[in-house]
């Protein structure tokens, strides 16, 4: 029971990733808040639903407030609720631009300032948000994607210089996933699904409870000594 006695929030909980990562975390002994615009796909004890908008800051006050209240303390903050709306940069408008921007960025940033800074006047605490291999190569088509997910590798390591530059021990890091089999790619037809697993070295596509296990290491006492590190999972991408 890796996570005994440990509260984590887990934004985009209600399913794909964040769901493998909640369950998990939930069998390892963490009482688990799952945040999510959607309502939850799943049952599982010790995985608590609660629906959030991460875009609205004064809904992340009132949800961070709640959370507080019930349980006390915050151990372990996910940042992996995102969204994309791709198309070619001639072709992108400022809706689809802006609302990928305030989802994925300001929506990682909303809910951080307020957990983070709790962590660090506890004293403890692990965060990880979830990246992209896009943030790292880019990728045709993505603009707005890419940016956002090359933002949360800056933040990462900004805020693991902040959160423990009065010695707590505050965790932060991220992992950039690669092609991973979530609902998403579930609708992608099966000669691209081909072409994604030849690009990777282990000629296959992840899997969400592969990317679980590694948020899992990156949250728990067995990754003691790492932080403002981004880990890449996909399987030795090369795009």
């Amino acid at each position: 029971m890796k996570l005994e006695g440990k509260v984590a929030v887990v934004t985009g909980g209600a399913k794909g990733l964040g769901a493998s990562m909640a369950q998990l975390f939930a069998k390892e002994g963490a009482k688990v808040i799952a945040v999510d615009m959607g309502e939850m796909s799943y049952t599982c004890e010790n995985v608590e639903g609660y629906q959030l908008n991460v875009t609205d800051v004064e809904a992340c006050q009132k949800f961070y407030d709640y959370a507080m209240e019930k349980y006390g303390k915050i151990d372990i903050l996910i940042n992996n609720a995102g969204i994309t709306r791709d198309g070619m940069t001639r072709k992108m408008t400022d809706d689809m631009w802006n609302l990928v921007i305030d989802v994925n960025l300001k929506g990682v940033f909303n809910l951080t300032r307020l957990i983070g800074p709790q962590m660090e006047d506890k004293g403890s605490g692990a965060i990880v948000s979830i990246s992209s291999v896009v943030g790292v190569f880019g990728n045709v088509g993505q603009a707005n994607y890419s940016a956002t997910k090359a933002g949360v590798m800056g933040l990462t390591k900004t805020w693991a210089k902040e959160f423990a530059r009065k010695g707590a021990n505050v965790r932060v890091n991220a992992i950039a996933p690669g092609y991973t089999m979530t609902d998403i790619l579930k609708t992608v037809p099966q000669d691209l699904l081909d072409k994604f697993a030849k690009m990777t070295m282990l000629g296959r596509l992840g899997q969400p409870e592969e990317i679980a296990s590694v948020a899992l290491f990156l949250v728990s006492d067995d990754s003691s000594y790492i932080t403002g590190q981004v880990i890449q999972v996909d399987g030795g991408m090369r795009l």
